[in-house]
């Protein structure tokens, strides 16, 4: 079965009503055999801030070491986010063993006219990812309500109720009491309850669940009814109280969380009081789980990498666009205070909703707008526009607008909102996923030599067996390969066949969500689309601009592009700028992989580091702690008692210094000391790394790895490995990105030997133009891994196989070669270069 097959399936079944109740899905998980039995479970119920805190709880458990699940609705353009194991979503191969799975089950349950519906067999989906992976811990987003949720069929550890207001009304109730009453059966059994609610909400939680563990705000008088309108628990309500300090910057927020023990200070990734209240449930959450005395440093940073996108999420500057999923009066309310926080000259809304949304209550509760433009995401749910519109006419809104989609709506509004203006995107999760595609697409170009490379790119973009073998002659050629709208996939494909190329796309038929579209042609007919997509909607300017860059092509004027694509701004004075680099490694440590202990000592490794300059190193990288397979970790101090010295006498060398760690407090020192780029092997994963880069103003490298040190024998799943590291490290950039680094700053390395089986290594290497997608430098570190075992190496000391693969990396558009042995990659570096580009010696090439 394909992944488009079972997407296809799964997304049919949203044709069946919502039934109340874990006895369906109870039966379908006993149909595959109870995969979920040995996980343990934290469930998050409530009306608002459930998501966040669900995410906060899994952050902090990993941090801790647990191996964790995270399952979350609704999804942003596929389907796969809302089930993650360590952050990283389930692949295609997964969904699609698991319809393979459960749809005679299903089938047959249908045919006996008991359907199970999209959220139920999604949600034993996610219990069965669970279970196969062996997670320790998996945090359930509760979907509605709580006692007849199909989250309930787990007993959980630990759980909470983050709020409660009026939602969902016709199938939880008409009052709060009533759907507080249904939220309060995720009580687990031996432990307390943990909520924020307030008023007749917590009352009722009281009663019904039993013990709880009360989350309120420091000088808060409660709201007294419970009704979201933003009202905290009070301080003698309360078992432990957050203090909402207020933004650092548009990115972060501070909150203090305590209760009779202590006093955890920490910084979240997300902005607004309400916030603060979420990481307070988020805490009392996972000290129930890792235990009370789980140390503070631990909690904070699991709080700070807590990312969410689409929850007061920071896109642009000049004009600020944010992206915010608020969609109920309650949620607007709090968008509204966050708002406040900031100095806005000017504020222009981009608003979308679901039609069983309270649209009046909305539009009340949000801040006053300047201008409001409605619109319809692709969804059939979605209210239409001119509804909308009306409903801000009669709030008092003057200038209104009504734009049909979502990519124009952002565009009309960005395009009249001045510097020091705010764009606001809010009213529903779906609006924000499409309003955020353009900040994390890639649109990768791809090499397409033969018909059989050409269907092994259709079938990766889930196109049809049968279109697949209709277009794939036509498919070798330029070709790209990118993720869009339906609606856009049927644009593109018509202007691409109208100028002589050729256009597929995916066979996932459903709304809403973003489906894979292959183009191939000519340089000539892609400069033809491009002009020909040139002032259309449907936001395909945007999309036009990617593609324009993918093949190496000028963008037209006044084509629409938010994200910002020159890799060559800012590149001048690395030496990367122009050639291939070659970075000699210089481990001070006592036990790294191929040369531990050999330059411990400061003064041969200065020694060291002065004959690789003399042999042609463009940049020196020093690191104080091995991440080969089983290293241990060492101490802040010892790291840099290693480095520090001998970056400091670097600095009197005529080259390019960089630091190899993962702790941004070494990182800090070693800038201090004279080092020139950040070097951080795991991705950023210190929250404070991007911050630093983007203060020095610094490259900095963000390595894709699953674990640094690299844990041996780990068994990690890739549907194609070149195509999911790229999509994730997109996510990194972006994070690098919203913190004030420019991307012609981000240097991505795709991590060979870091997660990745040795076979994967060479396809990351074969396939290495294909990280131009990302806008960024490209660094590739391959010397004396054990990958070269396959061709008859030696793991560990090969350096033949090494010189071979800095030819065949700077080939392949490689900007930096991450090497031991600087004098033979040098060498290998420039034969590559000039079999590429012989015109360079000019005259010499006569002799």
């Amino acid at each position: 079965m394909q992944y488009h097959e079972a997407a296809n399936f799964l997304f049919d079944l949203r044709r069946f009503r919502v039934k109340p109740g874990t006895e369906s899905i109870r039966e379908l998980l006993a149909h595959l055999g109870d995969p979920h039995s040995e996980v343990d479970f934290v469930q998050v119920a409530g009306s608002n801030g459930k998501g966040s805190t669900a995410r906060m709880v899994e952050s902090v458990c990993r941090e801790a070491g647990l191996r964790t699940g995270l399952y979350t609705s609704p999804h942003f353009d596929d389907l796969r986010e809302r089930i993650r194991i360590d952050g990283r979503k389930m692949t295609k191969g997964a969904v699609a063993t698991f319809v393979a799975a459960a749809k005679p089950f299903l089938v047959e349950r249908a045919a006996a006219g008991k359907p199970l519906t999209f959220f139920e067999v999604v949600t034993a989906m996610g219990l069965w990812q669970f279970g196969r992976r062996e997670v320790d811990l998996a945090v359930l987003e509760v979907g509605m309500g709580g006692e007849l949720d199909a989250t309930s069929v787990v007993s959980p550890v630990a759980s909470a109720v983050t709020n409660v207001t009026l939602e969902h009304t016709a199938v939880l109730g008409d009052t709060v009491a009533e759907i507080a009453t249904t939220k309060a059966a995720v009580a687990p059994d031996g432990a307390p309850l943990v909520t924020a609610a307030t008023g007749e909400a917590l009352d009722v939680l009281r009663r019904e669940a039993g013990e709880l563990l009360v989350v309120g705000e420091t000088g808060a008088d409660g709201d007294g009814d419970g009704d979201g309108s933003g009202g905290r628990a009070t301080e003698s309500e309360a078992d432990l109280l957050v203090d909402y300090e207020g933004r650092i910057n548009d990115q972060e927020s501070r909150v203090t969380v305590v209760d009779d023990e202590r006093t955890l200070s920490a910084r979240l990734p997300l902005i607004g009081a309400y916030q603060a209240s979420n990481a307070g449930v988020a805490v009392a959450l996972a000290r129930q789980v890792l235990g009370a005395d789980t140390d503070d440093e631990t909690v904070a940073r699991g709080l700070r990498n807590a990312h969410w996108p689409g929850r007061f999420e920071v896109v642009e500057r000049e004009p600020t666009v944010v992206l915010d999923g608020a969609h109920n009066p309650g949620a607007c309310a709090e968008l509204a205070r966050t708002v406040d926080e900031f100095d806005v000259d000017g504020l222009h809304l981009v608003f979308a909703a679901m039609h069983d949304k309270d649209h009046a209550g909305m539009a009340a509760a949000l801040p006053d707008a300047d201008s409001v433009v409605t619109c319809r995401p692709a969804i059939d749910r979605a209210e239409d526009p001119e509804v909308l519109a009306r409903v801000f006419r009669n709030d008092g809104v003057d200038d209104v607008r009504v734009v049909d989609t979502v990519a124009d709506a952002v565009r009309d509004a960005r395009e009249r909102a001045a510097p020091g203006e705010f764009v606001l995107v809010t009213g529903s999760l779906f609006l924000v996923a499409e309003a955020r595609a353009p900040y994390s697409r890639v649109t990768v170009p791809r090499t397409v030599q033969d018909r059989d490379d050409a269907s092994r790119v259709l079938a990766g973009a889930d196109v049809t067996a049968e279109d697949r073998e209709r277009t794939a002659d036509e498919t070798v050629h330029r070709t790209v390969r990118t993720r869009v709208q339906r609606r856009q996939a049927r644009e593109l494909r018509a202007e691409m066949l109208d100028v002589g190329g050729a256009c597929v796309s995916s066979g996932l038929r459903s709304g809403g969500e973003l489906v894979e579209v292959v183009l191939s042609g000519t340089l000539a007919q892609f400069a033809a689309l491009v002009d020909a997509l040139d002032g259309q909607g449907l936001g395909l300017s945007g999309v036009a601009a990617e593609l324009a860059a993918s093949v190496g092509l000028d963008s037209p004027a006044g084509l629409d592009d938010p994200v910002d694509t020159d890799t060559d701004r800012e590149r001048d004075g690395y030496p990367w700028a122009d050639r291939t680099a070659v970075m000699g490694i210089l481990n001070v440590t006592p036990d790294s992989f191929h040369d531990g202990g050999e330059y411990l000592d400061p003064g041969v490794a200065i020694d060291r580091a002065t004959e690789m300059v003399g042999a042609g190193a463009d940049v020196i990288d020093v690191g104080g702690e091995s991440t080969r397979p089983g290293a241990d970790p060492v101490t802040v101090d010892e790291e840099k008692r290693r480095v520090l010295p001998v970056v400091e006498a670097l600095v009197d060398l005529d080259v390019t210094v960089s630091v190899d760690t993962r702790r941004a407090e070494v990182g800090e020192a070693a800038l201090d000391a004279g080092a020139d780029v950040l070097n951080d092997v795991t991705g950023l994963s210190d929250p404070e790394m991007r911050f630093l880069a983007a203060e020095r103003e610094v490259p900095v490298i963000v390595m894709h790895s699953i674990d640094a040190p690299v844990v041996p024998g780990k068994d990690v799943e890739y549907d194609d490995v070149v195509e999911d590291v790229i999509a994730e490290l997109r996510e990194r950039v972006l994070l690098a990105e919203k913190a004030g680094i420019p991307r012609a700053r981000v240097v991505v390395d795709p991590g060979l030997g870091f997660g990745k089986s040795k076979a994967e290594n060479f396809e990351l290497l074969g396939r290495l133009e294909e990280f131009r997608a990302l806008g960024c430098p490209v660094l590739v570190g391959h010397s004396h891994k054990s990958m070269f075992e396959l061709v008859g190496g030696d793991g560990g000391d090969d350096l033949p196989s090494t010189v071979a693969g800095s030819a065949v990396a700077a080939a392949n558009g490689a900007d930096l070669v991450r090497v031991h042995d600087v004098a033979e990659n040098v060498r290998a570096v420039r034969v590559a270069e000039a079999a590429s580009d012989p015109s360079q010696f000019g005259d010499e090439s006569q002799d």
